[in-house]
C-alpha cells in the first residue's frame, strides 16, 4: 500500500474557479478503497453516492441504493466521454410491489407441506393478506401484520403477455432470511441478511417460464428478531437509446473527510473532479447551509489547447421519494448564478414517514456561474442528443423533465469551475406537532437562494479550509490510531454528519437528530447518539447535547412518563412520541447518563447535567434497582433479540450510576457522589463475581462458555472513574486477540458478525496502540474488500466480505473514540 505525503494540485484548494495559482494544499492521499463514496450529503434526504469504483460504472445513487441519476460528460474536440454516472436503465414494472400497487397473497407462518413453492399445491388453509408482511410497528410499508419466526407466502400474478426474451428483474425486499421461487424455480437464496430493494436479473430459464395468464411467486422468510419484512415484484427493462457509451478513463478516488477527489483522463486533457461538503462543525450555520460544491478542473496534457464543453445532468429523483412521481421543473438566473431547479408536482410537505423513504417535498437545485453555463430542463433522450450536436435545446415533459447544465470552457489548455448543488427542504421536522425549518432558516429570515450566494462567496475560503482540514484530520488520527485506522476516520466523517439533521427545537435548544438509516427509520434514537457521540465530543460538544436535548424535554414536558429514557421520539421526520415497538429502559438511561457525564468532561463543568439533575436523578435510581443483572430487555444491539443477565448491558447500568456520581462531585455535591459511587463500585465488585469465566468474561451471568465484547467499559478507562479494575479490560483484550476471524472481533459467541463501532471502542480498551491496531487492521480489509457496495456498514459478518444489514449510519461517529482519548487526556 502506498502511503505517501505528497503535495498535489487536486481537491478543494487546487481548483478555485478563476485562479491561475491556487495556493499548494498540503495532501494526505487515503488508499482506502471505500465501500462507497460520497459525493453530496447534506442530510439523510440529500445524500448522494457512487457505489462503485469507477465513478462511470453506474448511476449515482441515493445512500438507500435507489438511483439519484447524476451525469457528467466531457466533450473534447467534438468527443465526449462520460465521467460521471450512467444513463440509467429505464424498469417499469409488470408485477408490481406493494410500494408500487397493491397486492393480495397467501400465507402461512406454521411450515408447510414439500412442494408450496410449486403450482398446483393445495393452500386452501393459508390466510391471505395485503402486502407488504412485516412487523407494523417499524416497518412502514407492512400492511399484514407478521410478528412470528417464520412466514410462507404463495403470490398468484397475472401477466398481459409472455415475458420471454425480455429482460426481466426480481425486486425484493425482506428482513431477514429469505427464498424466492418464480414457477418452481429458486430465484434467490439470502441466508442470514436484510435488505431492502435488491435487485436480481432473471435467467432465461426463469423468464421462459413467464407466460401470459396465471404465475406464481412464492416466497420464506425468518425473522431472527426485531423487525421482519417481505415483499417482491417484477420489472422490466424498457427498451433504451444511450449516447455517451464512451467513457472517460478514471486514474484515481481519494475520500477525505470532506472531499471526495477523482482524476479522469478524457482523450488529449485530463479532468480532476472534486465534490465538497463544507460541514465544519464549530459553525452551525455552516453546518447546516445546504449546499455542497463539485469542482472541475481542465488541463490539457499534450500542451495544446483543446474545445472542451462539459454536460452535467440530474434527474427529478433527487426531488421525489419514488421514480414515477410526477415532477415539476425551472431555470432561470439570479444574480451571478444561472439555476436548474426540480421538485415534486404535489409538495406534500411533512406527509411521509418510514426508513427506505426519500424527500419528496421541497426543491433541488444545481447551479453555477452564469458567464459561460446555460442552464435547461426537458426531455433527457433530446438533452443528451442536443448536446452532442453543440446545441442546448430539448421540449418538456409531462413531468418528468432531466435538469442540465453545459458550461463553454472554450479552447483551453487549462481551466477550471464549480457547480453547486443544493436542497431547500421548506420543512424539516416536524417536533411534537410543529414544524421546524432547518437551522439555517431558524429565523425564518433566509432563502435558499441566500444561501447559494453566501457559498459561491465563499467557495475560495472553504475549499482551502476543508483541504486543511482533511490534512489534518490524517495526521491526528494516524497520530493516535495507525494509518489504517486514519482512513476509516476520513470516510466515516461525511456519513455520519448527513445521518443527522440539525435544527432549532421551540425551546431555542439545538436539535441533532439522527435517522436510524436501514434499521427502521427512528428519529433521534438514543442508542445511535450514544456510539456516534465521539466525533461531536471532539469537534463541538453543543451537538452532543443536540443528540439528546429532545429526550430530555420528552420526560421532563409529561409527554414520556416512565422512569427511564426513551428510545426515540418516532420515526423520520415525524418526531410526535416514540414509535419504536419496545422499551429499552436500561440501555437508554445508561446511555444519557454517560453522556451526560462526558460532556462534562469535555466542557470542564456539570452545568449541562444541572439543567436536567432530576431527571438524571430517576433514571440513575432506575439503574440502582435494575441495573446489576438486568431483566429479559432489549438493549442496542436489538438485531440479537431479547435475552436476560446481559453481562455487557450491566456494564453500562453500573457506568451510567458512576456518571451520575461523577456529575454530582462536579457540582459539589459531594455527599451524593460519594454515595452513588460507591454504589457502582459495590455493583462492578458483583458483577466481576458472577461473569467471571476463568479467562474471559460471560455474555450472560448464566451462561458460561460464552463471551461478547465488553465496550462499554471504554468509559470507566476515559473517564478515568475507578469503578471496574484495569484487570478487568486487559483480560478481555487478551482473550478478544484468540477470537478474531479475518475481518473483525465477532459481538460476541453467538454469531460470526459483529459491529463495526464496537470494535473500534473495544479496542480502546488496548493499552498500547500495537494491540489497537490489531483490531483495527480486519475493519480496514473488510471495507476494502467487501462485495456490498453501499455506504459503510457497521452490522457485517467477519468471516466473509459480506454486509449484515444496516448501512449510511450516523455510528461511524463511534471510530472517532480513539481520537476522543487523546483529548480527555490532554
Amino acid at each position: 500500500m502506498k502511503h505517501s505525503l505528497s503535495t498535489l494540485l487536486l481537491g478543494a484548494a487546487a481548483l478555485l474557479s478563476g485562479c491561475a495559482s491556487a495556493p499548494k494544499t498540503e495532501h494526505i492521499k487515503n488508499d482506502l478503497r471505500a465501500s462507497a463514496y460520497p459525493l453530496v450529503t447534506i442530510d439523510p434526504y440529500t445524500s448522494a453516492w457512487s457505489f462503485t469504483d469507477h465513478l462511470y460504472d453506474a448511476p449515482v445513487k441515493h445512500w438507500t441504493g435507489k438511483d439519484f441519476s447524476l451525469i457528467g460528460v466531457a466533450r473534447v474536440d467534438g468527443q465526449p466521454y462520460r465521467f460521471m454516472g450512467d444513463e440509467e436503465l429505464e424498469l417499469l414494472p409488470v408485477v408490481k410491489t406493494s410500494e408500487q400497487g397493491n397486492w393480495i397473497g397467501k400465507y402461512t407462518t406454521v411450515k408447510p407441506a414439500a412442494g408450496w413453492e410449486k403450482a398446483g399445491f393445495n393452500e386452501s388453509g393459508w390466510k391471505e393478506g395485503p402486502a407488504a408482511f412485516g412487523t407494523r410497528e417499524n416497518e412502514h410499508t407492512a400492511k399484514t401484520q407478521w410478528s412470528e419466526e417464520f412466514i410462507w407466502v404463495r403470490r398468484h400474478a397475472d401477466l398481459d403477455e409472455d415475458l420471454q426474451g425480455k429482460n426481466i428483474y426480481l425486486e425484493y425486499s425482506h428482513d431477514d432470511d429469505v427464498m424466492i421461487y418464480i414457477n418452481g424455480i429458486k430465484v434467490v437464496d439470502t441466508g442470514n441478511a436484510c435488505k431492502k430493494h435488491q435487485l436480481v436479473k432473471l435467467s432465461d430459464e426463469v423468464v421462459a417460464t413467464l407466460k401470459k395468464g396465471e404465475n406464481l411467486i412464492a416466497a420464506y422468510c425468518h425473522n431472527r428478531g426485531a423487525n421482519g419484512l417481505l415483499d417482491f415484484g417484477l420489472l422490466a427493462e424498457q427498451d433504451d437509446t444511450r449516447f455517451f457509451t464512451q467513457t472517460a478513463t478514471q486514474k484515481s478516488v481519494d475520500v477525505q473527510a470532506m472531499n471526495t477527489i477523482y482524476q479522469f483522463t478524457c482523450g488529449p486533457v485530463d479532468l480532476n473532479l472534486t465534490f465538497t461538503a463544507p460541514m465544519f462543525m464549530d459553525d452551525l450555520d455552516l453546518l447546516s447551509r445546504p449546499v455542497n460544491y463539485m469542482t472541475y478542473q481542465v488541463t490539457a496534457n499534450d500542451g495544446k489547447e483543446h474545445d472542451v464543453q462539459l454536460y452535467f445532468e440530474a434527474a427529478p429523483q433527487w426531488a421525489l421519494d419514488l421514480p414515477h412521481q410526477e415532477s415539476v421543473s425551472d431555470t432561470f438566473t439570479k444574480g451571478e448564478l444561472t439555476y436548474a431547479k426540480t421538485g415534486s408536482y404535489n409538495q406534500h410537505v411533512l406527509n411521509k414517514q418510514g426508513d427506505d423513504v426519500r424527500i419528496d417535498w421541497g426543491y433541488f437545485y444545481m447551479a453555477a456561474n452564469k458567464e459561460n453555463t446555460s442552464s435547461i430542463a426537458g426531455n433527457g433522450i433530446e438533452l443528451r442528443k442536443s448536446f452532442l450536436d453543440g446545441k442546448t435545446e430539448a421540449s418538456k415533459t409531462k413531468g418528468y423533465d432531466k435538469l442540465v447544465l453545459v458550461t463553454d470552457l472554450g479552447g483551453t489548455k487549462n481551466a477550471d469551475g464549480h457547480v453547486l448543488l443544493g436542497y431547500d427542504d421548506l420543512f424539516s421536522v416536524q417536533y411534537f406537532g410543529e414544524n421546524l425549518r432547518p437551522y439555517w432558516n431558524r429565523k425564518n429570515n433566509e432563502t435558499i437562494f441566500s444561501q447559494f450566494e453566501k457559498a459561491e462567496k465563499e467557495y475560495p475560503a472553504l475549499m482551502q479550509k476543508s483541504a486543511e482540514f482533511d490534512v489534518q484530520l490524517m495526521k491526528d488520527a494516524t497520530r493516535v490510531g495507525g494509518r489504517e485506522y486514519a482512513e476509516l476516520c476520513a470516510a466515516a466523517y461525511r456519513q455520519c454528519l448527513a445521518a443527522h439533521k440539525l435544527m432549532e427545537a421551540p425551546n431555542g435548544e439545538l436539535f441533532y437528530p439522527s435517522k436510524e438509516n436501514f434499521s427502521n427509520g427512528s428519529i433521534g434514537t438514543v442508542d445511535l447518539s450514544y456510539p456516534s457521540a465521539p466525533i461531536f465530543l471532539i469537534y463541538n460538544p453543543d451537538l452532543a447535547k443536540g443528540l439528546i436535548n429532545h429526550i430530555f424535554f420528552y420526560s421532563e414536558s409529561g409527554k414520556w412518563t416512565k422512569p427511564f429514557a426513551a428510545h426515540d421520539i418516532g420515526t423520520y421526520p415525524l418526531a410526535n412520541g416514540q414509535t419504536y415497538g419496545g422499551d429499552m429502559p436500561v440501555e437508554e438511561s445508561g446511555n444519557i447518563l454517560i453522556m451526560a457525564a462526558a460532556i462534562a468532561a469535555v466542557e470542564g463543568n456539570a452545568d449541562y447535567a444541572a439543567q436536567h439533575w432530576e431527571t438524571l436523578t430517576t433514571w440513575t435510581n432506575y439503574l440502582t434497582e435494575h441495573g446489576l443483572d438486568p431483566e429479559n430487555q432489549l438493549c442496542t444491539d436489538d438485531f440479537a433479540g431479547h435475552f436476560a443477565h446481559n453481562t455487557n448491558l450491566s456494564v453500562k447500568a453500573i457506568l451510567g450510576i458512576a456518571s451520575y456520581a461523577y456529575l454530582a462531585d462536579m457540582m459539589g455535591k459531594k455527599d451524593i457522589a460519594a454515595e452513588y459511587k460507591q454504589k457502582a463500585k459495590d455493583m462492578a465488585v458483583e458483577w466481576e463475581k458472577m461473569a467471571n469465566d476463568g479467562d474471559h468474561y460471560r455474555l450472560t451471568f448464566d451462561k458460561p462458555d460464552t463471551w461478547s465484547q465488553k465496550y462499554n467499559l471504554i468509559w470507566n478507562k476515559l473517564l478515568k472513574m475507578g469503578i471496574f479494575p484495569d484487570s478487568i479490560a486487559e483480560k478481555e483484550i487478551a482473550y478478544y486477540l484468540t477470537k478474531q476471524n479475518k475481518y473483525g472481533l465477532p459481538l460476541d459467541n453467538r454469531e460470526t458478525y459483529t459491529k463495526t463501532d464496537w470494535i473500534m471502542w473495544t479496542a480502546t480498551l488496548a493499552n498500547d496502540k500495537e494491540t489497537f491496531q490489531k483490531f483495527i487492521a480486519p475493519v480496514h480489509l473488510f471495507v476494502n474488500e467487501t462485495t456490498d457496495r453501499v455506504p459503510m456498514s457497521d452490522w457485517v459478518f467477519t468471516d466473509t466480505p459480506k454486509q449484515r444489514g444496516f448501512q449510511a449510519r450516523s455510528v461511524v461517529g463511534g471510530y472517532y473514540i480513539k481520537m476522543l482519548e487523546e483529548k480527555l487526556n490532554k
